[in-house]
C-alpha cells in the first residue's frame, strides 16, 4: 500500500465540515454511504489521452465546484434482471468487484446510465458486436431526460430501442468510499470506457457549469496550484489517465483494486485526508 495525503484546505466548505467533525469530540455515527458509479470516458487527443470531465455547479449539495467524471448514485431499477445485457455477465463482474451478482448488475447498469444521462455517451449496441454510433439528436436527448426524471429505467429505454448494454466496453479502475465526516457519502466504483466511434460527449448536463475534454496533466497542475478543485479519488484517477500511453491501453489495464476510505487527520500543520492506496 502507498500512503497519500490530500489537503482539506483547498475547499472552504469541505474544511468547515471537517473542523466541525473534529471539534465534536465524541464519536459521531457516520452517514451510511450510498452505492454509486462513475466513468472515465477517454479518447486519444493530439497531445495524449484526454478524459471527459464536468465541474459541478456551486449549488450542488455534494462536491460543489469540484471537477468530476460523469456518474452518480445507483437507482433501484438498475438491478432489473431483464436488463438487455452483452459482454461479461453480472456474475463475472461480481467476481471482479467482489460483490454479489445483484449488486454487480446495478453498479454496471448505473455506470452506463449515468454516463448517458450526464454527457450523452451510450455504451450499448444492437448486438454484442456492434456499438450504436450516433445518439446526439433530439430523440436521444429526450431519452436522457426520461432517465433523469425517472420516467423510464435504463432497461426500458434499451428494450424500446432493441439495444443491449455492452458491459465489455467498461474497464474497472477503483473503489473509493467518502470519508466519515461528510454529510453525504458514497461507496463508488470507478470505471473507464473508450469514447465509442461516431459518438460525442456533450455539455448538456444541468449539474455542471463546465463539461469538456481535459488534458489530465494540465488539470493536475491546476489542482496543485489551487486553480481547480478535485476530491482525492479524482486526483488519483486523473493522474492515472495522465500516465497512460493510449486511451485503449488505459481501458485495457487491470489495476490492483482495494477499498479506499480516506481518513481525516489533523497533522498539526493542517487538516489532511490520508488514504492508503493499492500499489
Amino acid at each position: 500500500m502507498v500512503t497519500r495525503e490530500f489537503p482539506v484546505a483547498e475547499s472552504p466548505t469541505l474544511r468547515e465540515r471537517a473542523e466541525r467533525w473534529l471539534a465534536a469530540g465524541d464519536p459521531v455515527t457516520p452517514v451510511e454511504p450510498r452505492s454509486a458509479a462513475t466513468v472515465m470516458v477517454v479518447r486519444d487527443g493530439s497531445a495524449g489521452v484526454e478524459v471527459f470531465m464536468l465541474r459541478r455547479v456551486a449549488t450542488m449539495a455534494f462536491a460543489p465546484r469540484m471537477m468530476v467524471f460523469p456518474g452518480g448514485g445507483v437507482d433501484p431499477r438498475d438491478a432489473d434482471p431483464d436488463l438487455p445485457w452483452a459482454g461479461p455477465s453480472p456474475g463475472e463482474w461480481a467476481a471482479l468487484m467482489q460483490v454479489d451478482e445483484g449488486t454487480a448488475r446495478e453498479l454496471v447498469a448505473a455506470a452506463v446510465r449515468e454516463v448517458f444521462e450526464e454527457c450523452g455517451v451510450l455504451l450499448a449496441g444492437r448486438s454484442p458486436e456492434v456499438v450504436i454510433d450516433d445518439v446526439s439528436g433530439e430523440h436521444w436527448h429526450a431519452q436522457r431526460q426520461r432517465l433523469l426524471s425517472r420516467d423510464a429505467s435504463l432497461s426500458e429505454v434499451l428494450r424500446e430501442h432493441d439495444l443491449v448494454l455492452r458491459s465489455d466496453l467498461l474497464g474497472y479502475r477503483a473503489h473509493w468510499v467518502t470519508p466519515e465526516f461528510e454529510a453525504r457519502r458514497y461507496d463508488t466504483r470507478f470505471f473507464s470506457a473508450l469514447l465509442p466511434q461516431g459518438q460525442r460527449a456533450d455539455d448538456l448536463s444541468s449539474e455542471a457549469d463546465v463539461a469538456d475534454w481535459v488534458q489530465p496533466a494540465e488539470l493536475v497542475a491546476a489542482w496543485r496550484d489551487g486553480a481547480a478543485l478535485m476530491l482525492p479519488p479524482t486526483v488519483v484517477a486523473v493522474e492515472e489517465v495522465a500516465a497512460a500511453g493510449s486511451a485503449a491501453a488505459f481501458v485495457a489495464e487491470r489495476p490492483r483494486i482495494a477499498r479506499v476510505q480516506p481518513e481525516l487527520v489533523d497533522t498539526g500543520d493542517g487538516l489532511v485526508l490520508r488514504a492508503e492506496l493499492p500499489r
